[in-house]
């Protein structure tokens, strides 16, 4: 209450008791560590002026930024770390021999250009990467969606002769097509690097609920097209959507027409590399290097092959020839860029997004960290410059980044040694592969699969963790096996998004204890204060969950909003109807108004009417009430 000199109006204050230190919890971060003032961003002037300076440690950090290997390899610990990365280098050097020719039979290519992809980006990579174990080249799942776009644009003819000049013309539109989707991929990643987009967050998007799906839906659709090659059948290759059931049945209508030879060189070819990877699996910490059961088998089958003529005297698809030393650098097949930007750009999200989140594992294991826009320079890089030596698009790889890493690879040095390799291969052996059999190639393609086959295993885990997260791997799995590989993953994306928005419209809205902050419901013996209340909302507030927002806190608060509308229209209607009168009483000849001696208020008198101005409690200011009595 107030003091009776103060004022002849009533005054109130309101006490409120609490436990709390006085004073916030800023002014006492403030009284305990000081206040400063926030730095303030630059202007743009000065930004533009700073960016457009040049000096020579400028030009050197900027060097050293975009070429990495200007920063590390001085640093290099010879006497450390050489042994293994030349033994990691070699051992994945070796790996990539058989894959590469492999993975070119996804792609619709020769073989000789899967050999190609495995040497120049490995080397551009060493050159412009920051992921240390790291390992670029062929990649099944990239192969794959590159060699749709191939047999879109370049089928197969019906009657082809592999000697005759339309087949050498027939391989060149091929290879022409391919370069040209790697040549826009890479010309897309370095533009988005150049005017620094940083599209590192990508990667998020990409979660492992979607990656594990993706690439074990991937694998069966790389086994399905193997199919034929292990058969020994001669199909045409099905692209779009349920292109996998299309091909199997296609199998199962031209089975009659099997090569024996080709079946049981593919039996025996998986009775030797299944039993041996599974032993590489189990036995990854006793055996210092991987048994090179790829390379071994190749070896042996194509000497088979020469000695026993199996070509001749059982008509099986061999490789063929393989040219030694490098292809002349030539420009893709620009005019095919319109017709092949779409896939293309598919086909650059997932090598990116592969690539990035296989670098931010290793490197989040072994203690660094990679620069993700300047993967996307050197991806980019190594897709434009390799794509002019006829190769296709590149990406990191599942299996041999694994097996860099497990072999004791150190740095990006490690591709220096892989590089070599295969070097040796295109130079002086590449040739001797002519009698190897295609099947065998197919075999080295659906083994190389088992780890994204085995992904199955994390489904009970992933149920019990997150049920939503099952949701999408089963969403993205499903939409592409059935419908197809980038159709498939545009899917699993656009679910997940999807998932996320739905969690951030609906969140919780809980209650808060005044002092402690914490949820009402998990305290005992606490109270409300009257007329006080505390929500917490567990997520952003936007325009997408507005209406829920509300309509939450209307509930936890005991509001109806339908009442409160009801309630404020009939408010109206009475001040409305008040104003009326008024105006009507004022208005009449016959009123009389005279000033009340007792009250000093405003009297007005009619012959019908008597209006009294009703003052507000505190005794001041204008009338509130207008209050009408009949005589």
């Amino acid at each position: 209450k107030s003091s009776p000199t103060t004022s002849s109006a009533p005054a109130w204050s309101l006490l409120i008791g609490s436990h709390r230190p006085t004073g916030s919890a800023m002014d006492r971060f403030r009284q305990t560590y000081g206040a400063g003032d926030a730095p303030r961003p630059g202007r743009l002037r000065g930004r533009l002026s700073r960016g457009r300076g040049c000096s020579r440690a400028g030009c050197l950090r900027l060097l050293r930024e975009r070429a990495p290997v200007l920063a590390w390899l001085p640093r290099y610990r010879l006497r450390t770390w050489i042994l293994g990365d030349a033994v990691a280098g070699l051992t994945v050097g070796i790996l990539h021999i058989p894959q590469g020719m492999a993975f070119a039979l996804l792609t619709s290519v020769a073989p000789i250009y899967g050999l190609y992809t495995s040497f120049f980006p490995v080397v551009l990579y060493m050159l412009f990467g920051t992921g240390r174990h790291v390992s670029t080249g062929t990649f099944a799942v990239v192969s794959l969606m590159t060699g749709s776009v191939v047999e879109q644009l370049v089928p197969v003819p019906l009657e082809l002769n592999s000697s005759s000049p339309e087949a050498a013309d027939f391989e060149a539109q091929r290879i022409g097509v391919a370069s040209a989707v790697a040549f826009l991929s890479g010309i897309i990643m370095v533009t988005l690097c150049m005017f620094g987009l940083q599209l590192g967050f990508l990667s998020t998007y990409l979660s492992e609920p979607i990656v594990k799906a993706f690439t074990s839906a991937a694998a069966f659709h790389v086994t399905v097209s193997q199919l034929q090659s292990m058969l020994g059948l001669r199909l045409p290759r099905h692209t779009g959507a349920f292109s996998l059931f299309k091909t199997l049945a296609s199998v199962m209508e031209n089975l009659q027409l099997t090569n024996v030879a080709e079946l049981v060189i593919s039996l025996v070819c998986l009775a030797v590399l299944v039993p041996v990877k599974e032993v590489n699996t189990r036995f990854r910490q006793q055996l210092r290097t991987p048994i090179p059961v790829e390379i071994l088998t190749v070896i042996i089958a194509t000497g088979v092959a020469y000695a026993s003529s199996l070509n001749s005297r059982f008509d099986i698809e061999i490789v063929g020839h393989i040219p030694a030393g490098f292809p002349r650098p030539r420009i893709p097949a620009l005019h095919t860029l319109p017709e092949v930007a779409g896939d293309t750009v598919a086909i650059t999200f997932v090598g990116y997004a592969v690539s990035v989140s296989l670098a931010m594992i290793y490197a989040d294991k072994h203690g660094y960290s990679i620069q993700p826009n300047q993967e996307l320079l050197a991806h980019g890089i190594s897709n434009t410059v390799s794509s002019l030596f006829t190769c296709f698009p590149s990406s990191a790889t599942l299996a041999t980044t694994n097996i860099l890493e497990s072999a004791g690879g150190y740095t990006q040095l490690s591709g220096l040694f892989t590089s070599l390799v295969v070097l040796i291969v295109l130079l002086l052996i590449g040739p001797l592969f002519y009698f190897l059999p295609k099947a065998v190639l197919a075999c080295i393609n659906v083994t190389s699969l088992r780890q994204m086959f085995v992904q199955f295993q994390d489904l009970p885990e992933l149920w019990r963790v997150s049920r939503i997260d099952f949701a999408v791997w089963l969403v993205t799995w499903l939409s592409v096996v059935v419908l197809n590989v980038d159709l498939g993953l545009a899917i699993g994306v656009v679910f997940s998004m999807m998932t996320v928005i739905c969690r951030t419209q609906r969140c919780s809205v809980l209650y808060l204890h005044l002092s402690t902050i914490r949820p009402l419901q998990l305290i005992q013996n606490c109270y409300e204060v009257p007329g006080v209340k505390i929500l917490t909302y567990n997520g952003p507030i936007y325009y997408g969950n507005r209406s829920f927002f509300r309509a939450d806190v209307n509930r936890l608060l005991g509001l109806s909003p339908e009442r409160i509308r009801r309630i404020e229209k009939a408010r109206k209607a009475v001040e409305k109807r008040e104003r009326e009168a008024i105006r009507t009483v004022v208005r009449s000849p016959r009123t009389q108004c005279h000033v009340n001696r007792q009250t000093r208020l405003p009297m007005c008198t009619s012959p019908r009417w008597l209006m009294s101005h009703v003052p507000p409690s505190s005794g001041e200011g204008c009338c509130e009430h207008v209050i009408f009595f009949g005589k």
